[in-house]
């Protein structure tokens, strides 16, 4: 596939390369320039569009409010039975 460089050194993203990254009008590309010369073109997505949900398994359920005042209590209560000056 080919693009012509305008006077303004613009270029049109070939249709398939459009669809192939799922381009739309006014989405933002990236440019890699690599030592070897060659160049890659990757659309630049917004944080909200990157599926990340679900790529961290859980390996309990959450902790509830009174579960972390339990913990703080009792975190409490072992560092008044540990005071050396008791």
């Amino acid at each position: 596939m080919e693009s012509a460089i305008t006077r303004k050194g613009q270029a049109t993203i070939p249709k398939e390369i459009r669809e192939h990254l799922q381009l739309k009008p006014g989405d933002r590309v990236k440019f890699f320039m690599h030592p070897d010369g060659s160049v890659v073109l990757l659309p630049k997505l917004p944080i909200k569009a990157l599926k990340l949900k679900g790529i961290a398994k859980r390996r309990q359920p959450p902790a509830t409010i009174g579960d972390m005042d339990e913990a703080v209590i009792a975190s409490a209560n072992e560092g008044i039975s540990r005071d050396p000056r008791r």
